[in-house]
């Protein structure tokens, strides 16, 4: 209840003030006063979609004509893109004069429309929808007519002045620096509205405190919030600089740091590693990101505070997540995957974890945020990390890592206490990589005073082929272009199984590899990936 939280209270009733007809005393201008850009790639397959009626994001499928504003019945992490209007990008990457006349037309009937439901005002929504908005005048607004101009920029002027009222934001992850990226839009677009900026300026350094480690990796440690971090301290920059706005020290700072680490998350096909609520992404789009930072050589090794680790050898690069879950707050697209691990040889993925499916409903998004869904060990079917509906409950408290690195070898050792509390359990996960980056070998152990069912799971990407070899114990893989692997254990019940991949933009069948340890035998099981022939 807003009555219980003061500055709730105080926020909405500044916003409420904020959009009362009587204080709209300064006079609509004609146009912004200077362009807004979007530096960013559009899709134009997903334009031409558009024009069939159909919006397609994170993997799903919804109707959206005009006056289908309010009746989508999508989940909310659709409708919040809908309502952003990033997808006008996609109409512009399009191109075509029917494009530009459902952009318009669309735009022209949300401000008509008026939708009322409160998802519509939340601040990043908002800040999304004015950025867009302003970085696509010319394509929708500069041939139409007096009329839709003045409805725009009046939405335009209501919007900000709401945006303004509302910050500091509730929402504490990615969300924030959309919501300060479209005050900074608007602040650019209406420079007579000065509070605009000395608002947005007063709050970013803050946020980039709290949002950016120090090692550059995106607080939600997740490889899709380090772009979408990224994306939009970019955006703010360019438009700080068109603006001939003096930066923040901390915005250039950060995006210089950010960028070595969003590299560490790219497996050798340009796309990003599944952890923590991630996709593959474009490689397009994540190479234009990059392109807005300092380049550097090769990615960074580790990100110590982030918690992941990249062992890169030969033509394989092996990412680890070796960090406790991201904190209470900022936790809402977490996995239970800790000590899980992606494989990569050159532009093939081999061992990959399931990906994300937030777009579904709830029983499919918590079967991939599961432990089971990544690469790496689970007891007794237990999540390592207690799923939530928005976040994380009970969680591994400590994590440790040890990394050695000899003559072009790599040596990691990680465990974390995920289990201590339901089963008094340890995992404990060593990895080898060999200088030729063609041997890889592992060792899962628990550690607990009672014996525990376990299982190690090698989650393969579908373009992966995989046959069980006669005496049970290894798994022959064969990749596109890197050619054939073995994968054996020792200690375990070797079996291939079926499994999901949703790392791409739709489901695909995938295999996994499930190793089962004996519940008689050694708490722990051996293994290696290695090349054939």
């Amino acid at each position: 209840m807003s009555g219980s939280d003061p500055r709730r209270w105080l926020r909405d009733a500044r916003r409420a003030i904020a959009r009362l007809p009587a204080l709209r005393l300064s006079r609509i201008p004609d146009a912004p006063a200077l362009p807004v850009r979007d530096p960013w790639p559009g899709d134009a397959a997903r334009g031409a979609r558009f024009l069939k009626g159909e919006f397609e994001n994170l993997g799903v499928v919804i109707p959206l004509r005009p006056g289908g504003w309010s009746d989508t019945g999508a989940p909310e992490i659709l409708r919040s893109a809908v309502h952003g209007f990033g997808w006008l990008r996609d109409l512009r990457a399009l191109g075509t004069p029917a494009a530009l006349l459902r952009a318009r037309a669309l735009v022209g009937d949300w401000i008509a429309a008026a939708p009322s439901e409160r998802l519509v005002d939340r601040p990043d929504v908002v800040g999304a929808r004015i950025a867009a908005w302003l970085s696509h005048y010319d394509f929708i607004a500069a041939s139409g007519d007096d009329a839709f101009r003045q409805k725009l920029m009046g939405r335009l002027v209501t919007d900000a002045r709401s945006l303004a009222a509302a910050l500091p934001t509730e929402e504490l992850d990615v969300r924030a620096l959309t919501a300060l990226k479209g005050l900074v839009a608007a602040a650019v677009a209406l420079p007579d509205h000065a509070a605009f900026l000395t608002r947005a300026l007063r709050f970013l350094p803050q946020e980039i405190a709290r949002q950016v480690l120090p090692d550059g990796c995106h607080a939600e440690r997740s490889p899709a919030a380090q772009l979408a971090a990224l994306q939009e301290l970019a955006e703010i920059r360019s438009m700080l600089q068109a603006a001939q706005v003096q930066l923040p020290p901390s915005l250039s700072q950060a995006i210089e740091r950010m960028g070595p680490g969003l590299r560490l998350f790219r497996h050798g096909d340009g796309g990003l590693a599944l952890f923590n609520g991630s996709k593959e992404l474009s490689p397009i789009l994540i190479e234009s990101v990059l392109s807005q930072c300092p380049r550097g050589g090769r990615a960074l090794s580790a990100l110590p505070e982030g918690g992941f680790q990249r062992l890169q050898a030969g033509r394989s690069a092996l990412i680890v997540d070796c960090g406790a879950p991201a904190a209470a707050g900022i936790d809402r697209f977490a996995h239970a995957g800790t000590l899980s691990l992606e494989l990569s040889v050159g532009k093939d993925r081999m061992i990959v974890n399931c990906g994300s499916y937030p777009a579904a409903g709830a029983e499919w998004h918590d079967a991939m945020r599961s432990t089971a869904a990544h690469s790496t060990l689970t007891i007794a079917d237990t999540n390592s990390s207690e799923l939530k509906p928005n976040g994380l409950g009970r969680r591994p408290a400590q994590v440790a890592v040890q990394r050695q690195e000899a003559n072009g070898a790599h040596w990691l050792e990680a465990s974390h206490d995920g289990w201590k509390k339901p089963f008094g359990a340890i995992h404990r996960r060593r990895l080898y990589m060999a200088e030729s980056g063609e041997d890889i070998r592992g060792e899962d152990a628990v550690e607990a005073e009672q014996p525990q069912p376990f299982a190690v799971r090698f989650h393969l990407h579908p373009n992966v082929s995989a046959s069980l070899q006669q005496d049970g114990e290894a798994v022959l893989l064969r990749l596109p272009t890197a050619g054939g692997w073995r994968l054996r254990a020792d200690g375990a019940r070797v079996s291939l199984e079926e499994s999901v991949y949703l790392g791409g933009p739709e489901p695909r069948r995938s295999e996994q590899v499930v190793l089962t340890g004996h519940a008689d035998g050694p708490q722990q099981v051996k293994w290696a990936i290695t090349k054939v022939g």
